[in-house]
């Protein structure tokens, strides 16, 4: 009867371990479909390796996704600088609060395309496209003229 007993809890410890397991994949796939860019990111000049903005990106009504500075991390760098070298109604505005990144949609698992962000150290504006890597960790935005192989890649940071 004991040999029942122990077949009996191995076999409700083995089930219980096949639901958990199962419970835990279809909340990691659930997490996986709904990864998006939307969030905060910390940008990383490509130049100097150090993290030099945050940017808060959302997705827009039309399914698009914008961006905007939401805070400048360089070090002693004027927090109401305005970009100079902006064109149009951007000439002359401060950058913390400015929308940079407008019109990225998604085109694929983890890769969205079809944007323009604005370089307000240059006041150039970029076609771009970004892909998510590392579980959504981190994001490389590409921003190019023409065809993306002529261009740069920053990696941003997912901010908690």
């Amino acid at each position: 009867m004991s040999n029942c007993s122990a077949s009996s809890r191995v076999t409700r410890v083995a089930t219980r371990l096949l639901l958990a397991l199962c419970l835990a994949g279809a909340a990691a796939a659930s997490w996986a479909q709904d990864l998006t860019i939307a969030g905060t990111w910390k940008t990383i000049d490509d130049k100097t390796g150090k993290p030099k903005a945050l940017i808060r990106i959302v997705e827009q009504a039309d399914g698009s996704y914008a961006g905007t500075v939401i805070k400048g991390l360089v070090p002693g760098a004027d927090p109401n600088r305005i970009c100079t070298l902006c064109s149009g109604a951007l000439k002359d505005q401060k950058i913390i609060g400015m929308q940079i990144l407008h019109g990225l949609r998604p085109d694929g698992a983890q890769s969205y395309s079809g944007g323009e962000i604005l370089d307000p150290d240059s006041g150039k504006t970029y076609h771009c496209k970004a892909t998510l890597i590392d579980g959504g960790a981190e994001l490389h935005m590409r921003g190019y003229i023409g065809i993306p192989l002529l261009g740069r890649t920053q990696t941003w940071v997912r901010e908690p």
